[in-house]
């Protein structure tokens, strides 16, 4: 039986540790995949490829692709407030591995990173992607960008029976911004209310920046979010304004 393997890493502590704008951004990096054979993923690589690759050896995992959750700088390398953030380009290329995207999102992963279509492979929600005996789920969570996705693994062995790597859509306080480029209040509103209302309460959540904490219960996250506090369109978009 696979032995699953996931391990949370931030920018600014356990790599990029002399990056002021690495630290600044908290941005969470994720290493899943399966520890009996010694693969995994990497959720987001970015700002620092080679403290990555290593935290992933250290542990005695071979690095065999890369999950995107959104097409934003910071999670997956290129060009940000005149900064240039290493990423899916330096890491596809170091581990000669492939970038799995959202379809939707594809374009803009291309067009920030530099990646070519033969190096993404491009998915709908619900797919799965097996890393050796692991399985994730990938869940389109359109709202912050058109091609967001979150990605559902089972197998935790620390009490939650789930975890849920959310990327931008989902914070333990607040949630992506929908004002960027790409942003969609509306798909934003359905991704909190509907697609992600019926994922058990017990689920672990995984963020993509550490905005009120490193990790949560979703059935805490719920009471204590005030992004899911909202009900109606017209409220998340007050709330976004007020930011």
């Amino acid at each position: 039986m696979a032995s699953l393997y996931l391990r949370q890493l931030l920018a600014g502590r356990d790599f990029s540790q002399d990056d002021v704008m690495a630290a600044g951004m908290q941005n969470f990096v994720y290493l899943v995949g399966d520890r009996d054979v010694g693969e995994c993923m990497v959720v987001d690589g970015a700002w620092d490829v080679a403290g990555i690759v290593g935290a992933a050896e250290r542990d005695g995992m071979k690095i065999t692709g890369a999950l995107v959750t959104h097409y934003h700088p910071d999670h997956v390398g290129g060009s940000m407030f005149g900064f240039d953030i290493a990423g899916l380009a330096e890491l596809v290329g170091g581990c000669r591995c492939k970038a799995h995207v959202h379809r939707l999102e594809a374009d803009g992963v291309r067009t920030v990173t530099g990646l070519s279509t033969s190096d993404l492979v491009t998915h709908d929600s619900g797919d799965k992607v097996a890393i050796g005996g692991i399985e994730v789920e990938l869940l389109h969570t359109p709202g912050h960008t058109p091609g967001s996705q979150c990605f559902r693994v089972a197998g935790l062995t620390h009490g939650e029976e789930e975890a849920l790597l959310a990327g931008d859509t989902l914070f333990l306080q607040g949630c992506g911004r929908v004002d960027l480029p790409g942003g969609d209040p509306e798909q934003m509103h359905r991704t909190l209310t509907e697609r992600l209302a019926s994922l058990p309460g017990e689920m672990l959540l995984l963020p993509g920046h550490a905005y009120g904490g490193e990790r949560g219960r979703l059935a805490d996250v719920r009471r204590s979010n005030p992004a899911l506090q909202v009900t109606s369109l017209d409220a998340l978009l007050r709330r976004n304004r007020s930011r």
